[in-house]
């Protein structure tokens, strides 16, 4: 097995802490937003717990040479599958809901920015002979667009979100959503399992590896739950418009009600 260069391997360990951190920060910042600063404080300490215990079992499992595509069961199959289901769970559940609701859709959407520099650290791992080429941008893996774009998109709206429309941040999250399947569904056929469609060497195995278990334990986790808060964060604003909307057809239905009256 190909063994990756220092600088790698560091650079992959400190992106996936910041990106690993932006949790516990978003949370704290949300629930900070209803005005309970003690509530707040507490949960993002408990958030900061959980995703530490997280990240070292699985850097504990890669580094002590326990995770494997085959083995019986294939244990880098279960953390890939705990992996989602934290994702959806994280973006499904009601903190995802309250990040939603409580972090400004800038920061929001620029958090996927992470994707940029980690698809750059991807390319690398596959020029060290440690990645296939396919999982790269120089094969079939676009999902540096996601990252490009998000940059670009969070700044326009932070600086003039009335400018954005919500249409477009859709559109773009989808866009991120596909992208991140992509990738994924690449990684899982580039795997030495009878499911392997993508033959060439090196097989993908370089994630079952302390650092890089990180690359679906910690970014695709927070790839597909931030996707899922944005969608939700979308659906509530336009619940609010539309809820807007209405009453304002009812006040003018209200106040046109008199004259007509008046009138007859």
């Amino acid at each position: 097995m190909v063994k990756a260069s220092m600088g790698l391997a560091m650079a992959f360990a400190v992106l996936a802490v910041l990106v690993a951190a932006a949790f516990p920060i978003l949370l704290h910042r949300a629930e900070s937003a209803t005005g309970d600063a003690a509530r707040a404080s507490s949960r993002a300490r408990r958030a900061a717990l959980a995703t530490a215990m997280w990240m070292a079992a699985t850097f504990a499992a890669a580094a002590s040479g326990r995770l494997s595509f085959t083995t019986m069961p294939p244990t880098m199959m279960v953390v890939i599958v705990l992996s989602l289901a934290l994702a959806l769970r994280i973006g499904l559940s009601a903190t995802g809901g309250r990040i939603a609701a409580g972090v400004p859709l800038a920061v929001l959407v620029g958090v996927q920015g992470f994707r940029l520099p980690l698809e750059l650290l991807m390319h690398r791992a596959y020029a060290e002979g440690l990645m296939p080429v396919q999982m790269s941008y120089s094969g079939r893996n676009f999902d540096i667009v996601t990252g490009s774009t998000a940059l670009v998109l969070a700044a326009a709206l932070w600086l003039a979100p009335q400018r954005v429309s919500p249409r477009w941040v859709m559109v773009w999250n989808a866009l991120g959503f596909g992208l991140l399947m992509n990738v994924l569904t690449i990684a899982l056929l580039s795997a030495p399992t009878p499911l392997r469609v993508f033959t060439n060497e090196p097989a993908n195995v370089w994630i079952t590896q302390a650092p890089f278990v990180w690359l679906p334990a910690v970014f695709v986790l927070a790839a597909l739950a931030g996707h899922i808060v944005v969608f939700r964060r979308l659906r509530m604003e336009n619940r609010e418009k539309t809820a807007s909307r209405r009453d304002a057809e009812t006040q003018r239905d209200a106040a046109s009600a008199p004259r007509l009256r008046v009138s007859a």
